[in-house]
């Protein structure tokens, strides 16, 4: 899933859930796997590129917790389903916390890619308003 996030809507609101939560900003694939399909999800690199350049790169080991962690967290204060998703964080080297910072615009190509799920390809679209 690529973590998208509008980091006006985050930073005028002083929280995350709204700048995280607008129509097309957590896509998803072009794969999801089974756990009998990942041997070791402590074990994928993650990479993200925008227009060519590598912005992001990482791998699920160093991951503050653990998946197993954070599945047992999260259904302390929900029921999970089979089929569920949870997003675990980002990579080092996101756009709006580096020096200059790095924002993507409109026709801007991102292309995120995990080890065994393939790459995720697509164009930025015009920004809306957000008020």
């Amino acid at each position: 899933m690529n973590d998208v996030t509008e980091r006006r809507v985050q930073r005028d609101e002083k929280q995350w859930h709204r700048g995280k939560s607008f129509d097309t900003f957590a896509p998803l694939g072009p794969w999801v796997a089974t756990p009998d399909e990942i041997a070791d999800p402590q074990a994928l690199d993650l990479v993200l590129d925008l227009n060519g350049a590598r912005m992001q790169t990482g791998n699920t080991r160093t991951m503050i917790f653990g998946v197993p962690e954070l599945v047992a967290f999260a259904s302390r204060g929900m029921t999970l389903m089979p089929g569920d998703i949870l997003s675990t964080g980002t990579p080092p080297g996101v756009g709006g916390f580096r020096d200059p910072p790095v924002f993507i615009k409109e026709g801007d190509i991102v292309e995120a890619e995990v080890t065994h799920l393939g790459r995720q390809r697509l164009r930025a679209a015009k920004e809306r308003p957000v008020a």
